[in-house]
């Protein structure tokens, strides 16, 4: 972990790197005949047809169910053009790892897989960067220079230790601002914020694809047995010794932990939002493989996209 930011050279190596990452590993596998990391419905308003259980009642025709005295739902049709919009969470919590990656590097490789993937079929890409300082938004274009270009952005604003907090609610309304386009909104954080922010989740959802991609490290899970450690809160600079031999103090960390991952992996699907889990002791790669993988299973067998 460190404070200072790195220079714009070493930015645009983080940037290159990413991008061989995900071109040579993400984009032979993924691609197909959807145009981003989520396949979804789309938004374009398609044919009628009679309602089925398990239809998105958001679908439901009501003008036309009202004529025919038959529930009727629209199909719609994937845009040839995605518009995606991702929001990053760098509040100082993300500068923490333990194993292969800090949670700053899980979200910089995140972006950079939808960025890519998203862009491919000529869609375009915008970014707000949720900051304790202050949000900062990159306007959607299209191309390969400027997905690298904001990751290259990305990599120069490191989170800061005890600078504060991010408003993450706050974030997830400018996004909403932001985003003004149909598309998919790709929500990446730790979600360690106490707000409310499965509100404006929630409202996201509403009008857009919304994936919400949680970075974690395993000594957020549970703690191992390495004698009395200090621990440091990285927003506010509070310190607490903590006596890890303590196989109860353990225990209950570790309940606790499950307890609170739990709430937020339910606060997401409550919002109606896609989730996707990277911790920095697996191979990111693969899990974003995997995810998206099953959402397509799910999505032929017609019933719609999963969670």
């Amino acid at each position: 972990m460190t404070d200072e930011r790195i220079t714009v050279p070493e930015a645009e190596r983080v940037a290159r790197r990413l991008e061989l990452s995900v071109t040579r590993r993400l984009d032979g596998l993924l691609r197909g005949d959807y145009l981003g990391v989520l396949p979804g419905p789309g938004w374009e308003v398609g044919e009628a047809r009679s309602y089925v259980p398990g239809d998105d009642v958001r679908r439901i025709d009501w003008s036309l169910t009202a004529r025919t005295d038959e529930i009727q739902v629209r199909d719609t049709i994937v845009e040839r053009e995605l518009e995606a919009t991702i929001a990053i969470d760098l509040s100082p919590s993300v500068a923490f790892g333990t194993a292969l990656y800090e949670k700053r590097d899980l979200s910089l490789a995140a972006a950079a897989a939808v960025g890519f993937l998203a862009t491919t079929s000529g869609g375009r890409l915008g970014a707000v960067v949720l900051e304790p300082a202050g949000d900062v938004i990159v306007p959607p274009r299209g191309g390969r220079a400027h997905v690298i270009g904001v990751i290259r952005k990305l990599a120069e604003l490191r989170p800061v230790d005890g600078s504060g907090r991010c408003d993450l609610a706050l974030g997830l309304r400018s996004v909403g601002r932001v985003a003004r386009r149909r598309g998919l909104v790709c929500v990446i954080s730790d979600f360690l914020d106490s707000g409310c922010w499965a509100r404006e989740l929630r409202a996201l959802s509403q009008r857009h694809e919304v994936l919400a991609v949680e970075v974690l490290d395993p000594r957020e899970l549970e703690l191992p047995d390495v004698g009395e450690v200090a621990f440091v809160d990285p927003a506010s600079g509070e310190r607490m010794n903590v006596a890890t031999a303590d196989r109860g103090l353990r225990e209950k960390y570790a309940v606790a932990a499950a307890s609170q991952r739990e709430e937020i992996a339910g606060a997401i699907v409550g919002a109606g939002a896609s989730h996707l889990r990277l911790r920095t002791d697996r191979d990111w790669v693969r899990d974003i493989v995997d995810f998206v993988a099953l959402r397509r299973r799910v999505a032929a067998n017609g019933r719609g996209p999963a969670a």
